[in-house]
């Protein structure tokens, strides 16, 4: 009955549950939905309690998208929940990657019924980000560009103002919002002076991380307001006051891939990197991108304006970064194109 494992995906995107998974969850009986619920937030109910609220669930089948808990954290272990509410079966689509975790143990020595595997692929692809904090303590790393058809980013005045359409910068906005940070680079905040904000979600605004190595920063810059903002420098850079927590990370340049350590220890468990050519051709030059996400605007600027990757050529083309795609989406009148790299 993958429809209602479907309906319980479904539901699990319309939380922002980070550092937690996504999770939605269906109880059906007679092959009706009887109750539903989602994972809204860290510290809310889990899926499975929301959907079990207030209804009579004895004998009912309840789908979810990741084994139920059954340990206590911010909230009891959902296990107890569904033991109580005496659910006949649990049918759930991917095992929770924590050690911590043994719910379909706990559920079968209490005689219900389980089976798994049920659409793990593409809940799986949901939760990568908590799949990967949870095996290495790092941040699952999106890299996000919008550009032209001949991949220009931006004019060679540096105006970028807009390539994609509004459907697609509101996609942004999600993405932004289902992040727990955003990296950019101070060109960019120089350049731009972005806010790098999700007001077009509903969503929270993630963490704002600047990556600047003389701590040029303007006090002004409108990435620092509301007091989420991160600034990481070096050690060679002139120390002074700006309104935000300042981070030293590496001696002349910023060393991402100590940064990134950081970031994982405080529980960013996703980080979207919204940059120029230069910090984006860091990234994947260290290999250190999970994720590439390019909107491609139906334009074609010809010349040579501003690239998504900059820095040092390559001689052969062994030398390329190999990616696989998945399907594209088509949102608005721009192309939603995303990647993965090969072997992963």
């Amino acid at each position: 009955m993958s429809e209602f494992m479907e309906r319980a995906y479904e539901l699990s995107k319309r939380g922002f549950p980070s550092p937690n998974p996504y999770v939605g969850a269906v109880v059906v009986r007679d092959g009706k939905v009887v109750s539903e619920g989602y994972h809204q937030q860290a510290g809310l109910p889990h899926a499975e309690v929301e959907a079990l609220r207030g209804i009579d669930a004895r004998g009912a089948t309840l789908y979810v998208t990741l084994e139920p808990c059954s340990h206590h954290g911010r909230t009891p272990p959902c296990t107890d929940a569904i033991i109580e509410a005496e659910i006949a079966e649990v049918v759930y689509a991917m095992d929770d990657p924590t050690d911590k975790v043994r719910g379909r143990e706990i559920l079968e020595k209490a005689g219900i019924d389980v089976r798994a595997g049920e659409l793990s692929g593409k809940i799986e692809r949901l939760n990568e980000a908590f799949i990967k904090h949870s095996k290495t303590s790092l941040p699952f790393v999106t890299l996000k560009a919008a550009m032209t058809l001949d991949g220009q980013t931006a004019t060679a005045k540096g105006k970028s103002k807009w390539i994609t359409g509004e459907a697609a910068r509101k996609r942004v906005h999600h993405m932004r919002a289902s992040s727990d940070a955003i990296i950019t680079g101070i060109g960019t905040v120089l350049a731009d002076d972005p806010k790098l904000t999700a007001r077009d979600s509903q969503g929270p605004d993630p963490t704002r991380i600047i990556l600047d190595s003389k701590l040029r920063i303007p006090s002004d810059a409108k990435v620092l307001a509301g007091g989420n903002a991160v600034i990481v420098t070096t050690e060679s850079a002139t120390m002074r006051d700006v309104p935000a927590e300042v981070i030293v990370c590496g001696e002349d340049e910023v060393d991402i891939e100590g940064l990134l350590a950081i970031m994982g220890g405080r529980g960013i468990t996703s980080i979207m990197v919204e940059a120029g050519a230069k910090v984006n051709a860091s990234f994947l030059g260290c290999g250190l991108i999970d994720k590439l996400v390019l909107f491609i605007a139906p334009k074609a600027m010809g010349g040579a304006n501003r690239p998504v990757f900059s820095g040092d050529p390559i001689a052969e083309m062994d030398e390329a970064n190999d990616l696989v795609f998945i399907p594209p989406e088509v949102v608005g009148d721009d192309i939603m194109l995303s990647a993965y790299p090969a072997g992963d």
